[in-house]
């Protein structure tokens, strides 16, 4: 595999439910200083829409991606380590495609089979099921059905070439979200990006893992956050615009993004909703100097309390221009 390329734009391989590729032009305003990002930690990782753009501009010495989903730290490290093997594999399933070969593929389980293997069931899958949506079930099994495409984007080599090359030296956990203290350091920056509240008893999208991500998990996640900026971290985190995230990250700083709304069954669904973005930092658009960190005591309060800090106070701030 050559090196990387300077300035090289590598993309989101996945389709991802909560993918932030919408909203990179928006975050750009919300990053601590290109100085300050020295260690970059993501523990949801998804589609990497948010890494590729901090690798890209920020270059920092040293990255952390994980996720508590086995198959999808599969695929990006048999994407790092044998980029061509998974693309050969994709030729072949791009040949095969078709309704009886998507069935048969789905049902085979990425347990046993080949890292290579298991990533380029994992992408075709992706690629071809209907809306793109990762869903399984709770014995872990995949079970979206095939979408109806005239011809899906099954294999995009350059690009599959160009995450390999991104992914160089970047080190790949599959791991919980707590397990982020166990190695996050006094000045890292990180992004959380974490399954979201939903909105209504009717958006319960939650399971990409086959153990869902419920109201504890949103409070323990919380728990964290404070615990990382107590020790000294610039912490980012997206989460649905909710009076439960409110609450649980009243203290630190809240952020509105526009996003749309694309994976919904129904088309009529899909628009532009508020999202927040919480900060522990005060971005680099606001200063010019060192960035203060915003750090707070554990407050359990802000668990059950419903009051609003002073300083939690929702912004609203006009996307920047894309960086060419």
């Amino acid at each position: 595999m050559a090196p990387r390329k300077r300035n090289e734009t590598a993309r989101p391989f996945l389709k991802w439910a909560g993918g932030k590729t919408q909203l990179l032009a928006q975050f750009e305003a919300l990053y601590p200083q290109r100085s300050q990002v020295v260690r970059y930690l993501e523990p949801f990782v998804g589609s990497a829409a948010v890494f590729f753009q901090i690798r890209k501009f920020f270059e920092p010495e040293a990255i952390i991606l994980a996720d508590f989903n086995a198959e999808l730290i599969n695929a990006y490290r048999a994407i790092q380590q044998d980029v061509e093997k998974v693309i050969r594999l994709l030729a072949r399933y791009k040949k095969a495609h078709g309704e009886e070969h998507y069935y048969r593929l789905r049902a085979l389980q990425p347990e046993g089979r080949t890292p290579a293997e298991s990533a380029a069931r994992m992408i075709y899958l992706n690629k071809t099921c209907f809306n793109g949506l990762y869903r399984v079930n709770a014995r872990g099994g995949f079970n979206v059905p095939i979408g109806r495409y005239e011809d899906p984007p099954i294999l995009d080599a350059s690009n599959l070439r160009a995450v390999s090359r991104t992914l160089q030296g970047v080190e790949l956990r599959e791991s919980h979200f707590r397990d982020t203290l166990k190695y996050a350091r006094s000045g890292d920056f990180i992004y959380f990006d974490p399954p979201y509240q939903p909105l209504s008893t009717t958006a319960l999208f939650t399971s990409y893992t086959r153990n869902s991500f419920g109201m504890e998990d949103q409070e323990e996640l919380a728990a964290v956050f404070r615990q990382l900026s107590e020790r000294g971290c610039r912490v980012m985190l997206s989460n649905s615009d909710t009076p439960l995230i409110r609450r649980l990250y009243r203290g630190f700083d809240l952020h509105t993004v526009d996003a749309r709304r694309s994976i919904n069954s129904n088309g009529k669904r899909r628009g532009t909703i508020p999202e927040i973005v919480v900060l522990n930092y005060v971005p680099s658009e606001s200063s010019a100097l060192d960035i203060p960190l915003i750090t707070r005591s554990a407050d359990p309060g802000a668990l059950k309390s419903g009051k609003q800090s002073r300083r939690a106070v929702k912004q609203r701030r006009a996307p920047t221009a894309a960086r060419p």
